[in-house]
Parts: C-alpha cells; sequence; structure tokens
C-alpha cells in the first residue's frame, strides 16, 4: 500500500486547474474561477500567479503604504494589492494603488477602473522582473493611469531604489522623471516624501530604535 492510500490521499479528490476557453481568460473570471491561489493576476488573457513575497517586498510595500496613506490628500486613498481592470483580457494588481474615495463602490470590491487610478506602484520581485519593468508600464499608460512607480531593490543596501514615471498623455507612454535613493521628495500626484532608509523601522519610532 502506498503512503498516499496510508494517509487517506487517495480519497481526496485532486485539484484540476482550469482550462482556459479558446479566446482566452476574461477580466471578470478572475472574480468567478473557484480554487485560484490568492493575488491571481490577467495578462493578455492568460492567468499568472505570483510566487511566495520576500521580506524586501513586504516591507517595502509597508513602508510606502503607510506613507501615502499620511501624506495624501483626504479626497484620495490608498489600497494594497487591489488589481486593475485595464480592458477585457488585462487585469493585473499593482502592488499599491492612488484612487479617488468616491471610486470605492463598497467592501466586497475586487478592482478599480484605470480612470480612477492616479499612482499604480509595482514592488520588483525575480519572478516579475520583465512584467513590473516591461509588461504592466506599458499596459498602465496605455490605459492613461498618469503615474506610476517602479521600486527595486539596491543589492548593495538592501533598500528600496524608486523610479518615478509620469505619462505623457500625447505618447500614451511614461516618462522617467527621476530616480531616487534614500530619500523620496515628489510633488505629483501630491506632495510626497518618503524616507526609503526606514524600510525596516517600525511605524512611529525614531531611527534609534531601528531594527533590521
Amino acid at each position: 500500500m502506498s503512503a498516499a492510500s496510508e494517509n487517506g490521499l487517495d480519497d481526496e479528490p485532486a485539484y484540476r486547474w482550469p482550462i482556459p476557453p479558446q479566446e482566452g481568460w476574461t477580466a471578470d473570471d478572475l472574480d468567478r474561477i473557484p480554487g485560484l491561489p490568492s493575488h491571481t493576476e490577467l495578462i493578455d488573457g492568460s492567468l499568472v500567479f505570483v510566487s511566495a513575497q520576500t521580506r524586501f517586498h513586504t516591507r517595502t510595500m509597508r513602508l510606502l503604504d503607510i506613507a501615502l496613506l499620511e501624506q495624501a490628500p483626504d479626497h484620495l486613498d490608498v489600497d494594497r494589492e487591489m488589481t486593475i481592470k485595464l480592458d477585457t483580457k488585462n487585469r493585473p494588481e499593482p502592488d499599491i494603488v492612488v484612487f479617488p474615495v468616491e471610486a470605492v463602490t463598497g467592501p466586497d470590491q475586487t478592482w478599480y477602473e484605470p480612470e480612477d487610478v492616479l499612482l499604480a506602484v509595482e514592488v520588483v520581485s525575480a519572478d516579475s522582473r520583465e512584467r513590473d519593468r516591461e509588461v504592466k508600464p506599458r499596459k498602465y499608460a496605455a490605459a492613461g493611469v498618469p503615474h506610476f512607480w517602479r521600486v527595486e531593490q539596491d543589492e548593495k543596501k538592501g533598500l528600496p531604489v524608486v523610479y518615478v514615471y509620469e505619462l505623457d498623455p500625447a505618447t500614451k507612454a511614461y516618462g522617467l522623471t527621476g530616480i531616487f535613493h534614500d530619500h523620496l521628495k515628489v510633488t505629483v500626484p501630491f506632495d510626497i516624501e518618503i524616507d526609503l532608509t526606514a524600510i525596516n523601522r517600525r511605524p512611529g519610532t525614531t531611527p534609534e530604535r531601528e531594527k533590521g
């Protein structure tokens, strides 16, 4: 008898990965396909699964999320890991989005319209490098998202490096407006100042109490 049979595993139904329709999945399918892993994205009609997050990734998201929430004007809000329905075949999930409060439809909301997203932020991971550097920003720009940040890890310091882009409405493409090490300060989409060296600092503590 196999180990699986001894443990009763043969009696458990095997999970079957969803078979895509001939024309590919649609943005609305993400809310209907049973058993999808958390944070599954849709890119060009194909499902994209996310690998386990690194400590750098989660701490960078926390740092930016808290800073943006603290500094955003009252008419704007911030969410982590909410998808944007760019079109019927693309529903990516930025790590952070900034949007007007009137874009919120309720607690069961799972996505935003691209015209409601003021800023999309992607923290680059090893498995998402090409998507975060090329595919997603190209699609965000084509959909009219006015501001995009790409965040990479400085391999020597272990700190975030933020590449800030702004949409050229004439070309529907992003232009790089700044690369920020250690300290980020911008005036659009609103006044934002972030100490990037505070990635491991607990909110509300001073640098002297910073923990690695």
